[in-house]
């Protein structure tokens, strides 16, 4: 019989060319807090923002692809469309609410990466 075994976090690898502007997307335009670096010069961060976890990895030769690499589900998705919009990320998908029950959209970081952000509506 094997043994059950329970899952814990589970954070998205986001791959970038420069670590320096896509921490300074995520910090300053998103308040994303540094919790770990490490190589000299450093090629990978861990970020965090309450559950939320990324960890950028530098691949200076990196061509995003065009789909979404992340899911994040947040309490409002409006808010963070806003500030989306004024931090200068590319939005890909605008705001809408979808049938399945979820205000959904698609923003890309500074090196395209794609991130789908969904409210659970009428919870």
């Amino acid at each position: 019989m094997q043994h059950p075994i329970k899952f814990g976090r589970i954070a998205a690898v986001l791959p970038v060319k420069n670590i320096n502007i896509s921490k300074a997307f995520y910090i300053n335009g998103l308040n994303f807090k540094n919790v770990f670096e490490n190589g000299d010069p450093v090629g990978f961060v861990i970020l965090r923002r309450e559950d939320a976890e990324l960890h950028l990895t530098l691949q200076p030769q990196y061509k995003a692809p065009s789909f979404p690499v992340a899911h994040l589900l947040v309490d409002d998705a409006n808010v963070l469309y806003s500030q989306c919009q004024n931090v200068g990320a590319r939005i890909i998908k605008g705001i809408q609410d979808k049938d399945y029950g979820i205000r959904a959209f698609v923003f890309a970081d500074p090196d395209g990466n794609r991130i789908d952000v969904g409210q659970i509506l009428n919870q």
